[in-house]
């Protein structure tokens, strides 16, 4: 019988928690669960009321790994969730981890937690602008972070705010709190900073997606504003070889990377940047930081 732990009332089974997911670091599922539950409040506070889309990998990242929007099988009664509408398909229920007790219980799972920029009082309708830099051999992330601090200038002669984190993976991701407008508008915008960048940094920037422009430059993924579209969400861990974070990170560190492990952070970090820096995309969560796009 798998043990049973209370959650702010909310009983709750955990399964399998011995099984190392991250066999490079030994990581145990335990271990993962855990690094949720003291990461709780600020990465609550950026999964609130925005529908969530999980990356599974419950057997750690060198096992299967599958995409689900819609809410997971067995998920319990008391887990929120809202309809999402989609052109196609029609409306769907997603989960809304709303509370610690929601968010053990996808701990539990074994996921990545990706959110739209929108919420779920009004879909399809971006308060948060964001932009995927993502290096294609052998460019790395310090390559990214040449991009990201001309991207922050350009921002800033708009009016915008620029937060940036790790994608936890090999990139980074820079996010903007913007006053609301329709994801179209959003994701044109984005487009236009990504064309801007690549004639201005010809030789380090590309916007297109195509494989055989990428190699040592940063492409800029602009589509992840489109309403569909879902980005890693601050301090969720990551699927890859050893247990990276999406971590938020100070300009003053972009502006110093010399070598990948400098934006290279592990669950066992955060706790610690927490506790020195607070949390660095707090800012995104206050409407009067928002601007309006030009």
């Amino acid at each position: 019988m798998s043990p049973i732990t209370v959650v702010e009332g909310r009983r709750l089974p955990l399964t399998n928690l011995d099984k190392v997911l991250y066999a490079e670091t030994g990581t145990t599922k335990g271990e993962v669960v855990h690094y949720c539950t003291t990461t709780a409040e600020p990465l609550l506070a950026h999964l609130h009321d925005r529908p969530l889309s999980f990356l599974r990998y419950p057997d750690g990242p060198d096992g299967q790994r599958f995409f689900t929007k819609n809410v997971p099988p067995g998920t319990p009664s008391w887990v929120k969730t809202c309809e999402v509408p989609h052109s196609t398909s029609g409306p769907t229920r997603q989960a809304l981890l709303q509370d610690l007790p929601s968010l053990v219980w996808a701990a539990n799972l074994v996921v990545e937690l990706h959110t739209p920029q929108w919420t779920c009082r009004a879909p399809g309708t971006a308060d948060r602008l964001v932009l995927d830099l993502d290096p294609g051999e052998p460019a790395t992330v310090v390559e990214c972070c040449t991009a990201a601090q001309w991207l922050h200038e350009r921002l800033a002669a708009d009016g915008l705010e620029v937060f940036a984190k790790t994608s936890g993976s090999k990139g980074l991701h820079l996010v903007v709190p913007i006053e609301p407008t329709p994801s179209e508008r959003a994701t044109a915008y984005a487009r236009t900073l990504a064309v801007e960048a690549a004639r201005a940094l010809p030789d380090l920037v590309v916007h297109k997606m195509t494989k055989a422009l990428r190699p040592g430059k940063v492409f800029i993924d602009f589509s992840q504003n489109a309403a569909a579209k879902t980005t890693a969400v601050a301090y969720t861990l990551r699927a890859r070889a050893t247990p990276t974070v999406s971590a938020p990170v100070t300009w003053d560190e972009i502006a110093d990377c010399r070598d990948p492990e400098q934006l290279s952070f592990l669950f066992g970090e955060i706790g610690p940047r927490i506790e020195h820096y607070g949390d660095l995309h707090a800012p995104l969560l206050d409407p009067d930081r928002a601007r309006p796009l030009p």
